[in-house]
């Protein structure tokens, strides 16, 4: 197991895993390294793999009828992601997962996520907390979107993820807040000429 993935795990649980759930761990998951713009998962396939970013960056969206890309996350290093319904009820992937600069990931499939949430309550709980937090986090942003301005939005989200905003492209950052990249270039000169 990397440090960098142990020191994830005791920052969302708040403990450290033992010598035996590292060797667990390390047993089902795998280094995979990815050239930017690699498809990681793609709608109507079944998506087998969680991903964890050792190193890159990646989003994934759903397109609309109309062609319109629909951002629904981002990762960066020490981010966690997937196709949530597709990996949990081994149905066709709905949404794309793709990267944006070239990624060194750690992944783990869904038979040895199964296996090593049975053999550790540890292991098990972290990924529930994990699970949780996108849950969260994602009917969070849908709240706002649906009741705060644009503006706010994204003052919002650039002052919780500052890496975000200088390593993700604009338009995709737009797509995520839900307003169209225009508006959001106006938004952004308007702050910048207040400050």
């Amino acid at each position: 197991m990397t440090e960098r993935l142990k020191q994830n795990i005791t920052r969302t649980i708040g403990r450290e895993p033992t010598d035996n759930e590292c060797v667990l761990l390390s047993e089902h998951m795998h280094l995979r390294s990815f050239p930017r713009k690699t498809l990681l998962a793609q709608p109507g396939e079944h998506c087998r793999y969680v991903y964890f970013l050792l190193e890159g960056a990646a989003y994934s969206s759903m397109v609309d009828p109309e062609g319109e890309p629909h951002v629904v996350q981002f990762a960066l290093e020490n981010y966690w992601i997937t196709d949530h319904y597709s990996f949990f009820k081994g149905a066709p992937g709905i949404y794309t997962i793709e990267t944006l600069e070239d990624a060194e990931t750690l992944v783990i499939d869904t038979e040895g996520f199964d296996r090593v949430c049975r053999a550790s309550h540890l292991l098990e709980h972290f990924f529930r907390v994990l699970i949780t937090n996108a849950f969260v986090a994602l009917q969070y942003r849908l709240a706002k979107t649906n009741t705060v301005e644009a503006a706010e939005r994204y003052l919002e989200f650039s002052r919780l993820h500052p890496d975000f905003v200088q390593r993700i492209p604009q338009y995709l950052i737009a797509s995520y807040l839900g307003i169209k990249p225009q508006s959001l270039s106006r938004i952004r000169r308007t702050l910048a000429n207040d400050h």
